[in-house]
């Protein structure tokens, strides 16, 4: 039996993305400490990562018909460019954009940087979820920015309540919030492998 998108990229995520420890080692944005670390980059950036991660993270916004897809730079900016790519492909372009985490202090100010306009309709997009923040944040700035938000996709979710507050800035009436991959997913190939 051949494995689905989903399993492939659960798997790739296990082999290059991820790291457990029976005892909390790795240190956090926040300052905690945890037993987990994902580090996505490796996965993102691999040419099968973003042939995976631009097939489901499309089928997973195509119903939406969204203009745009974007997050927070960078974690977000090979997952909207492997959207991007993808939906041309499927003769249903969706572009990419990425959201500054500094203004930038020439030229015309703005948050987003993209071919996009106030009112479209976008998708936002991060590679991790712990608490939330970066997520929020994205989806703030896209706002400020003028254009409706209408979804969140994430690629992993750490499952550590931050899914849940991103949730209470977007409306499940125009699409809610997503996880591609869980912690649990990554759990569960790591307590296969022995």
């Amino acid at each position: 039996m051949s494995m689905t998108m989903k399993e492939r990229l659960t798997r790739l995520l296990f082999e290059k993305s991820f790291m457990y420890s029976e005892k909390p080692t790795f240190n956090l944005v926040s300052g905690k400490k945890s037993n987990f670390y994902f580090n996505c980059k490796p996965t993102t950036l691999d040419p099968e990562g973003m042939y995976l991660i631009g097939h489901l993270v499309f089928e997973n916004i195509r119903d939406l018909k969204p203009d745009g897809i974007g997050g927070l730079t960078f974690g977000a900016d090979p997952i909207a460019t492997a959207t991007a790519f993808t939906s041309q492909i499927k003769g249903m372009p969706i572009k990419a954009f990425s959201v500054r985490k500094e203004q930038k202090d020439h030229g015309i100010v703005r948050w987003i940087e993209g071919d996009l306009k106030p009112g479209e309709r976008v998708v936002i997009v991060d590679d991790v979820v712990t608490t939330g923040g970066s997520t929020i944040k994205a989806i703030e700035r896209a706002r400020a920015e003028g254009m409706e938000v209408i979804k969140a996709v994430v690629l992993i979710d750490r499952q550590e309540g931050g899914l849940d507050r991103v949730k209470e800035h977007i409306s499940p009436a125009t699409g809610g919030v997503e996880a591609i991959v869980t912690r649990d997913d990554m759990m569960a190939l790591y307590n296969d492998k022995g």
